[in-house]
């Protein structure tokens, strides 16, 4: 089931990517909870059960803002809709996966959940939340009502935190040479990550084959990124970086 807020253009042609037969296009504020019971209800009445979530939905105010000069109204508008609708989400799946007795989620955070990000305490706030207590209190409480058993291994949740990707919406940005080579130095494998990078984690981590004894985890995929810098920016060639 592909999902969508106001990207109606995007879904449509990820849609056809994939071909009618394998899905479904719902719409839905999913800081909402009516709309959040919508989106589910939709997916049971199509396919009868949902065995994966992956909560991906988010706010971000591109402008940076200092805490001291964010007004109240942009603090609740993005916890909203980066902590909200995970919680609204989480909870619908949950409620489903405890009569299915089956289901595993993947959350998404980001790296600025992992080293801040100056300018966006309200983003990294709301990703930090998800990354650690939603994460590691929640894969507790999935375990419980889908239990291990011996065709099974049982409910899992685990967190990916996606750093620097190569998206539409930082087009701007990586069109700055200084600002690629800032953000690459800090980084072991100095290269953008790409969608397919994120989806190939999410797919794994959403496999019960694959990822069976995995949960409770927070993967960042952000090509080894630390809070300082590995490289100086000198040494970091921007033309092989989005290559």
């Amino acid at each position: 089931m592909l999902h969508y807020r106001r990207g109606r253009k995007n879904v449509d042609a990820l849609a056809r990517e994939l071909g009618a037969d394998y899905s479904f296009i719902v719409r839905g504020d999913l800081s909402r909870e009516a709309d959040v019971k919508h989106v589910f209800a939709s997916a049971t009445k199509r396919f009868g059960h949902v065995d994966t979530l992956v909560a991906n939905a988010g706010s971000w105010e591109t402008k940076d803002v200092p805490l001291h000069q964010m007004s109240l109204k942009q603090w609740r508008q993005t916890l909203d809709g980066v902590l909200t609708t995970t919680f609204l989400s989480v909870r619908e799946f949950f409620r489903l996966v405890a009569k299915q007795k089956r289901g595993n989620a993947v959350l998404v955070a980001s790296t600025a959940a992992v080293f801040g990000e100056a300018g966006h305490a309200d983003y990294s706030a709301g990703k930090a939340a998800i990354a650690y207590g939603l994460t590691r209190s929640l894969k507790n409480e999935i375990s419980r009502i889908a239990p291990h058993t011996k065709d099974y291994c049982g409910g899992r949740l685990n967190c990916i935190c996606p750093g620097w990707t190569v998206v539409p919406r930082l087009a701007k940005k990586l069109g700055n040479e200084k600002a690629i080579r800032k953000v690459l130095a800090t980084m072991a494998l100095p290269q953008l990550g790409r969608p397919e990078d994120m989806a190939n984690a999410t797919v794994f981590l959403a496999s019960d084959r694959l990822a069976r004894h995995i949960t409770g985890q927070t993967l960042v995929i952000a090509g080894g990124m630390e809070g300082r810098w590995l490289w100086k920016p000198d040494e970091i060639d921007p033309a092989i970086a989005l290559m």
